[in-house]
């Protein structure tokens, strides 16, 4: 169990208010306040400042922070080894590309073993790297972008990412222009979502965006994503994995650099998770 001010000090690295941790704690704000300045005498340097009356964490208060997850993943990890020695527990996140179209195989391949239990959360980025914080997961595989200063990763695999559209398209098989681009209807996913970033950075690189199309349609769903462009309702972004999955979809590009892009295994910085890893990847 860890000590309980350092409790204190992640309460009020989730909240940044002081007395709203002390509300969450069960304690008064000059507990709250006490526990921090032990910290910061313990540790030799100041964990939060207030700045145009905001308060805000140091760099130490991050690397502090960063550490303490890591130390609550490998306690949660040891509490699960002592509770059932002889079970090999992963709980991993996806995101909808990979949870759906990706990792398939690995899946069955984990649960064709005896003694595991699994549970996978497939969601946008955004959602899984909160889950991550909350050390709700051990890892997710991921294609959106990640603060490389909070995860630490491995690369899973590249992917490229190409726009689909309905056969007999005009754009189909070609490569086209932004100023062709613009004249559809694009579909796109949800805020949060890695394949929506990608597709945001790339039209930011023609000084362009989202809302320049012709008409934007916005669904969370891949498979009603797919449905919407075989019917011809406009065009979309997707990795080649799913473009390849329907015959009854074809494939184009933006004239410029092919976009390709990481899927990553992220996890806690500081985090020890090589062995589950190897128990998902490896044969």
């Amino acid at each position: 169990m860890l000590d309980h001010r350092i409790e204190t000090f992640m309460a009020v690295c989730e909240l940044m208010n002081y007395r709203k941790a002390a509300d969450l704690l069960h304690i008064t704000q000059p507990a709250v306040t006490q526990h921090i300045q032990f910290l910061e005498n313990e540790y030799g340097c100041r964990l939060f400042l207030y700045e145009n009356r905001k308060l805000t964490k140091t760099p130490e208060a991050c690397l502090l922070e960063d550490h303490i997850r890591a130390i609550w993943q490998r306690e949660l990890s040891l509490r699960q080894k002592l509770k059932s020695s002889d079970i090999r527990e992963l709980k991993i996140g996806a995101t909808k590309t990979i949870g759906d179209y990706v990792i398939t195989d690995q899946i069955h391949h984990y649960l064709s073993q005896p003694d595991t239990a699994f549970t996978l959360i497939v969601d946008n980025t955004e959602h899984l790297l909160s889950l991550l914080e909350q050390n709700k997961l051990d890892y997710a595989i991921i294609e959106g972008y990640f603060d490389k200063k909070r995860f630490d990763s491995h690369l899973f695999r590249k992917e490229p990412f190409v726009g689909i559209c309905r056969k007999g398209h005009p754009f189909a098989g070609r490569k086209v222009t932004i100023q062709e681009l613009l004249t559809e209807t694009i579909i796109h996913r949800e805020e949060g979502s890695g394949t929506r970033a990608i597709l945001e950075e790339k039209l930011l690189g023609y000084n362009e965006s989202l809302l320049r199309f012709r008409r934007h349609i916005c669904i969370s769903s891949f498979k009603l994503i797919l449905d919407l462009v075989k019917a011809g309702y406009g065009v979309s972004f997707v990795y080649d994995i799913l473009a390849k999955s329907d015959p009854d979809i074809s494939s184009f590009t933006i004239e410029g650099e092919p976009i390709i892009r990481e899927f990553n295994i992220v996890y806690l910085k500081y985090a020890d998770v090589q062995e589950k890893i190897d128990w998902f990847l490896k044969d």
